[in-house]
């Protein structure tokens, strides 16, 4: 899939434990497809407004780009990763979002469990990042990612057009890591959608297979859709996986972005195994099935 990036990797940070767990895994990813990292801090405007005077606001800002930099120092000299450093200030999840839109980063990746008090930059901030980021977003809670990556990637599908958009970077990342693709889907009880869903998954089979990715086909019997989102975490659990991927979608006649019902409650649920969401393309998607 090709796209046009800064080659870099945005990474929230409020430097508690999950955002750290955040940094781990930027770090794989920026040594697999040789990218730099941005640690970010944003401050959020109405709380300092209301809090401190301006001095003390710049104070704390000097604090935070402190606090940044030797953070970044220590990722560099240990990983050998050039790591950036920069403070925002407004709604945390229109800054991180915006930030990587206008400015074309490759992906996003943060905690979904932060801090209490100013240590706000994660927590419900992560599904109002995905809503407004046009790039990836990996959302990260206890996950750990070994020094190999993302060995093992769960990819649920459905009969949508954005479903099978991910296939792509399902495969980019298999490849970066040498992994293997879990795909897992159910079957509607109507005859015709059955059959279109078996269509479906007989062309990621082909996919997969002329990309030499290795692979596991697995179909949930007599899954409704409401549990579904549960049927994928508990798969992913079982077989460790490292990496879940999900698709947003795009609400017909609007705009904007919203996360589909599936995929929020995979980010929600989001544990042990990290959660991969992808912008979905509102001109269509070319195959080379």
């Amino acid at each position: 899939m090709s796209r046009q990036t800064n080659n870099n990797i945005l990474v929230p940070t409020d430097f508690s434990d999950v955002a750290e767990c955040a940094v781990k895994h930027a770090i794989n990813v920026a040594k697999a497809y040789k990218n730099e990292i941005t640690l970010m801090y944003v401050i959020e405007e109405g709380l300092l407004g209301s809090i401190f005077s301006k001095s003390q606001s710049d104070l704390l800002k000097d604090a935070m780009q402190t606090k940044l930099q030797v953070r970044a120092e220590a990722i560099a000299k240990e990983t050998g990763i050039k790591v950036a450093t920069r403070i925002g200030s407004g709604k945390v999840y229109k800054v991180v979002a915006e930030t990587a839109n206008i400015e074309k980063y490759d992906s996003i990746i943060m905690g979904s469990h932060g801090a209490s008090g100013l240590e706000r930059i994660v927590g419900s901030n992560a599904s109002r990042t995905i809503q407004y980021a046009e790039v990836p977003v990996v959302v990260v809670k206890n996950s750990t990612v070994s020094s190999e990556g993302y060995k093992k990637i769960v990819m649920p599908f459905d009969l949508t057009i954005e479903s099978r958009q991910k296939l792509d970077w399902g495969i980019n990342i298999a490849q970066k890591f040498n992994s293997e693709i879990h795909i897992v889907y159910t079957r509607p009880d109507d005859e015709y959608l059955s059959n279109r869903m078996l269509a479906n998954i007989k062309l990621v089979e082909s996919a997969l297979n002329t990309h030499k990715v290795k692979y596991k086909l697995y179909e949930f019997k007599d899954s409704l859709l409401d549990n579904f989102a549960t049927e994928v975490h508990n798969y992913a659990n079982i077989t460790d996986a490292d990496l879940i991927v999900a698709m947003t979608h795009m609400e017909k006649g609007i705009s904007e972005l919203i996360i589909g019902t599936m995929t929020q409650q995979l980010v929600n649920r989001a544990g042990k195994v990290a959660v991969m969401c992808i912008h979905p393309t509102e001109t269509g998607f070319s195959y080379d099935y």
